[in-house]
């Protein structure tokens, strides 16, 4: 019967139990064939896992990128990027125009008041000069002007309205002259004209908005005033 059966070994013939076999004490101590393979193997073993972890260090690089590009969380900050240079020049563009523009409404508004002295005879009486008359409309100007070094006035009387001459003194090279400006205030029923300049700096000149108009970079803005003096006495 199998119960009464036994298990030989079929190297010794000896009785074994059904659990596996263990390597002998003899089999383990054989020597391996060469004195450094089992160094060997483990250099080859290292190697082997650092070009695993290189391999997915590049997979995992690969598909991040993959990924990046199938991305649009993004989008819109990149459009800004591209569009933001232009986009800055454009407003800045339009703030210096409307400046200039606005400038050169108070400078009209500073002569008009000031010629009106000079219409009614109070300047006459008063004895105001060119220094004092600069001043005058340099009061009624904005911190946006620099009155002592960019504003020149000019005031001079004609006999008829016909023959004021409004050119601008320029020198040879086109740019303002800084010097040469009379004052003329004239007397009762004398034709006056005011004139004031002032050389605006121009700070955005591209994009096709350059508002300089004189070779040194500036914009040139001129205020007039032609008018025919109250028949004051004096």
């Amino acid at each position: 019967m199998i119960a009464g059966m036994q298990w030989l070994s079929p190297v010794d013939g000896n009785r074994s139990s059904i659990l596996p076999r263990q390597k002998s004490k003899a089999a383990a101590a054989i020597p391996l064939p060469y004195p450094y393979a089992r160094h060997a193997m483990a250099s080859i073993s290292r190697t082997l896992r650092r070009l695993g972890r290189r391999a997915v260090r590049h997979r995992r690089l690969a598909r991040g990128i993959r990924g990046f590009g199938r991305r649009e969380d993004g989008a819109t900050a990149v459009e800004f990027a591209l569009i933001a240079l232009p986009f800055f020049a454009l407003i800045f563009a339009t703030i210096e125009t409307a400046l200039a523009f606005f400038a050169g409404q108070a400078l009209e508004t500073a002569v008009i008041n000031a010629s009106r002295t000079i219409r009614t005879g109070e300047a006459q009486t008063q004895g105001l000069t060119a220094a004092t008359f600069k001043d005058a409309v340099c009061a009624e100007l904005t911190y946006l002007f620099n009155c002592e070094a960019g504003l020149y006035i000019d005031v001079q009387t004609y006999t008829t309205f016909a023959s004021i001459s409004l050119s601008v003194p320029v020198d040879t090279n086109g740019n303002l002259k800084t010097t040469g400006y009379s004052y003329t205030p004239g007397h009762g029923g004398n034709i006056v004209v005011v004139r004031a300049y002032y050389e605006w700096p121009v700070f955005v000149n591209k994009l096709g908005n350059n508002l300089a108009t004189q070779p040194d970079g500036t914009h040139l803005l001129t205020a007039t005033a032609a008018f025919q003096n109250e028949p004051f006495p004096w």
